[in-house]
């Protein structure tokens, strides 16, 4: 568990160029899962939940003080691609994120419901519970 309550928690999405599917949306969960479980250990950033769709990825984060966003977003771009050899950075992810830092009033939970609800939206599956490649790397306490 990250328990931090002071430190800004994040809601990020990353989209592929031109909205270009995954070439294999189970190595990208994977290389998400290394790249998450890494930096708890390494570098006291926590990866919260997460749900990877076909063309982007939504997921929160939360780091210590030294925490850049930009810097570490562009780490985990990086090796999500390096699950995918032969792809070009230039012309796989679109240039930075879409970010929101949730206010103290904002509810994890609420934002969470909303994202774990995407693959229903889409019409990828019928029950959010259902999608394969979502889930919580460490858990975020939002106290």
């Amino acid at each position: 568990m990250f328990s931090n309550p002071t430190a800004p928690l994040f809601f990020l999405t990353a989209c592929t160029l031109h909205r270009r599917r995954f070439p294999f949306l189970k190595a990208a969960h994977r290389a998400l899962m290394l790249y998450g479980t890494r930096a708890i250990k390494e570098f006291n950033v926590a990866v919260g939940r997460y749900v990877i769709m076909p063309d982007h990825l939504h997921f929160f984060v939360r780091g210590d003080q030294s925490f850049v966003l930009g810097n570490w977003g562009k780490g985990l771009k990086r090796a999500i691609l390096e699950a995918f050899p032969g792809q070009s950075k230039a012309s796989f992810w679109q240039p930075g994120f879409f970010d929101h830092l949730l206010r103290n009033d904002e509810s994890y939970a609420q934002k969470w419901e909303y994202v774990r609800q995407n693959p229903v939206r889409a019409g990828l599956i019928k029950f959010a519970e259902d999608w394969p490649h979502q889930g919580e790397i460490v858990y975020i306490d939002r106290a």
